[in-house]
C-alpha cells in the first residue's frame, strides 16, 4: 500500500515521542516506590515482613552472657569465649564470642523480627555503618541488675551499656540526622537478659550479699536497679522493650554441681529465688506501662519453658538434659571450656540441651527463642 502523501502517525512525532518516555520514566518510578514500600527495609508504616508483621528498623540488645555476641572479646575480663570449641557450629566454625557452639538469642530475634541474621557486638573493631543503624547488642557476659555482680567478673554493668548506647546514638544521628536517627531509636525493638548472674553467681556463692539481704530484700534491690534500667532506656527513646524473665536457673549444670548434691539435682534455692524476682519483675512492668507514657514493656516468660525443656529433653529429640556438650559438662564454662576439653566433648551437640556448664546449644535457643517470639510477637506491634 502507498503511504506517500500521507501524514506520519502522531506517535511517531517528536513531541508524541517525548511524551511517551515521560510516561514510561513515571511508571518506573511508581514501580520503584512500590517494590521499596513492599521489600525495603524501612520503617514506614504499614511496611510489612514477609511473614506480614510491621517491619522495624532495628534490633537493640543489653544484657549478660547469653545474648553477648562478643563484647567480651574487647573488654579485660576472663568471661570470655574467643576460642574453640565455642563457635563451632558458626558460620565458619568461628569462635566469635557467643557463649554457645553457633547463633545466641539476639541473632534469633533478630532475624525473627525481619532485620538481620547476625546481631553483632557493639564493640566490634569491624563494625559498619550499616551494622549500626539495624541494630547492635551492647550485651556483656557475667553482668546482672545488681552492681555487684559485674564488679566481680570486670563485665560491662547495665549503666556502662547504657552509656555505650548513647554513643551509639551519637553515631547513627552523625550517619543519617537526626530525624531519622530519633525515628530509628523511636521504633526499634530492644530486648533486655538478665538477673541469671546475679542469683547464681552473686548471691549464692559470693558470700557478701548473703551476710547483707535475704532472698526478698534481694530480689528487691534487683527490680529497682532493673526498673532504673527500663526508665532510663525510656528517657533515651526506647518505646518497646521485652525484658525475658530469669531462666530456672537453679537447673543449669553448673549450679547442679555445685548444689544439687550427690545426684545433681536442680538447687531449689536459686528456683525459688528466681520465681520470687520474676514474679516482681513483671509486677513492677506492669507499674511502669502506667506511668510511662508511651511506653511497651513486655514481659516474656522463659522459665517455665525452659524448665521443661529442661525436664522434658526427649519431647524435642534432645537426650541429655542435666550436662553440657563440653567436657564432662559438669562444671565448664568460658575459660574451663576450651581445646583441653576437646576429648571429652559430645561430637553431637544437637542431642544437648546446653552446650557448657551454664548456656545453652544453638538449637535449644532456636527452639525456646521461636516459642517466646510467636507467644508474645502480637504485643511488640
Amino acid at each position: 500500500m502507498r503511504t506517500e502523501g500521507y501524514p506520519k502517525p502522531s506517535f511517531l512525532s517528536p513531541y508524541s515521542s517525548s511524551i511517551v518516555v515521560r510516561i514510561l520514566i513515571l511508571i518506573t518510578i511508581c514501580i520503584e516506590i512500590l517494590i521499596s514500600f513492599l521489600g525495603g527495609k524501612s520503617s514506614a508504616a504499614g511496611a510489612l515482613q514477609s511473614n506480614g508483621s510491621p517491619r522495624v528498623p532495628a534490633v537493640i540488645v543489653f544484657g549478660d552472657s547469653i545474648v553477648d555476641p562478643g563484647n567480651n572479646n574487647n573488654i579485660k575480663t576472663l568471661v570470655k569465649c574467643n576460642f574453640p570449641p565455642y563457635g563451632r557450629d558458626f558460620t565458619g566454625g568461628k569462635p566469635t564470642g557467643r557463649f554457645s557452639n553457633g547463633r545466641v538469642p539476639s541473632d534469633f530475634l533478630a532475624e525473627l523480627f525481619g532485620v538481620k541474621e547476625y546481631l553483632p557486638a557493639y564493640l566490634d573493631p569491624n563494625l559498619k555503618t550499616e551494622d549500626l543503624l539495624t541494630g547492635v547488642s551492647f550485651a556483656s557476659g557475667a553482668t546482672g541488675y545488681d552492681p555487684l555482680t559485674p564488679q566481680i567478673a570486670s563485665a560491662l554493668s547495665m549503666s556502662e551499656q547504657l552509656k555505650l548506647f548513647k554513643e551509639y546514638v551519637g553515631k547513627i544521628t552523625a550517619a543519617v540526622g537526626e530525624e531519622q536517627a530519633a525515628t530509628i531509636v523511636t521504633e526499634s525493638i530492644y530486648i533486655i537478659v538478665c538477673g541469671s548472674d546475679d542469683i547464681a553467681n552473686t548471691y549464692f556463692i559470693t558470700p557478701f550479699r548473703k551476710a547483707q539481704y535475704d532472698v526478698p530484700s534481694y530480689t528487691d534491690l534487683m527490680v529497682d536497679s532493673a526498673s532504673s534500667f527500663f526508665k532510663e532506656l525510656y528517657g533515651q527513646g526506647a518505646r518497646t522493650i521485652g525484658v525475658i524473665s530469669v531462666p530456672p536457673i537453679g537447673c543449669v549444670p553448673s549450679q547442679r554441681t555445685l548444689s544439687g548434691g550427690l545426684e545433681r539435682g536442680c538447687s531449689e534455692k536459686a528456683n525459688q529465688a528466681a520465681q520470687l524476682f520474676n514474679s516482681k519483675l513483671s509486677a513492677r512492668i506492669d507499674a511502669l506501662n502506667a506511668q510511662l507514657p508511651g511506653s511497651r514493656l513486655i514481659y516474656l516468660d522463659i522459665y517455665s519453658p525452659f524448665l521443661d525443656l529442661i525436664r522434658n529433653p526427649s519431647k524435642d529429640g534432645f537426650e541429655v538434659g542435666n550436662r553440657g556438650c563440653c567436657g564432662t559438662g559438669n562444671i565448664e564454662v568460658s575459660v574451663l571450656c576450651t581445646r583441653l576439653s576437646d576429648p571429652k566433648t559430645c561430637k553431637d551437640d544437637t542431642k544437648f540441651v546446653f552446650w557448657d556448664s551454664y548456656h545453652p546449644t544453638e538449637r535449644a535457643y532456636k527452639i525456646l527463642t521461636t516459642r517466646t517470639y510467636n507467644k508474645y510477637k502480637s504485643m511488640f506491634y
